[in-house]
């Protein structure tokens, strides 16, 4: 297969707002290895484009999330600073294809972690605080029609991030029991907790820390690391308002405009 191809068309699919056909489709003979090479391939052209990384995402940690795109094991992706949404300003749905948005327990790093080796007690020292946040998934690839090589191809289906505003130190909760109600324009829709994150976000976070790591990549302070969603992944539309409340972490709201 060709590399180069494969994510010029992907990056076709932003430019154009026109979903495209599954990469396992066009190339079955397409790996996890070379998924991660046409991440890498948007990544570049993004970058050169101007755009900072700003941090990654682990997708694919909780059980509700494998079942519901029918894969076994986690990916990752990055997160690129055009991304970011600020709470409660009003989002551009046209700005996705196929938007979906989930809940996560967003780190903020605050030293450096490079695999391979990192423990979950590395990772409580690097992280500077938490903050609530919704993540924004999409999908370039037509209908959600996705394996996992085509997920990872995507950019592990990143869209956009809205962060909360409220830190919390690790050292003030356990992220394991952190509830979380999902509400939609004011009607609950989903409750999740931190533990449906592979048991903890931390072990997502020590997962991306050494999986990146022997790919030459390290998190870096500053950095924004998503772990996962707490909850299945649900469609929105123009004019939809979404809350997260995750208890004493504080809520974090998306407003996505109204159509016009």
């Amino acid at each position: 297969m060709n590399v180069q191809d494969v994510a010029a068309r992907l990056l076709k699919a932003y430019e154009n707002a026109e979903p495209t056909a599954p990469v396992i489709e066009t190339d079955p003979e397409a790996t996890i290895a070379d998924a991660y090479r046409i991440q890498q391939e948007q990544v570049r052209h993004w970058t050169s484009s101007g755009q900072l990384i700003k941090g990654h995402k682990v997708g694919l940690s909780s059980s509700a999330m494998q079942e519901q795109m029918g894969v076994d094991q986690p990916d990752y992706g990055h997160l690129l600073s055009g991304m970011f949404h600020l709470e409660q300003q009003p989002i551009p749905a046209s700005a996705f294809l196929q938007p979906r948005i989930e809940p996560e327990i967003a780190f903020v790093l605050g030293r450096p972690l490079e695999g391979p080796g990192v423990t979950v007690a590395d990772a409580v020292r690097a992280v500077e605080f938490v903050l609530p946040a919704l993540e924004i998934v999409d999908s370039r690839i037509r209908d959600w029609n996705i394996s996992i090589v085509d997920t990872i191809a995507d950019n592990a289906s990143s869209g956009g991030v809205v962060l909360g505003s409220k830190p919390t130190l690790l050292s003030a909760v356990d992220l394991r029991l952190v509830g979380c109600t999902l509400h939609s324009d004011g009607e609950l829709i989903a409750t999740g907790a931190g533990a449906a994150v592979l048991g903890s976000p931390l072990n997502a976070l020590v997962w991306l820390a050494n999986t990146v790591g022997p790919l030459g990549v390290r998190l870096e302070p500053g950095h924004v690391v998503l772990p996962g969603s707490m909850t299945r992944a649900f469609p929105v539309k123009p004019g939809d308002s979404v809350v997260a409340n995750m208890a004493e972490l504080g809520t974090v709201t998306a407003t996505f405009a109204a159509a016009v």
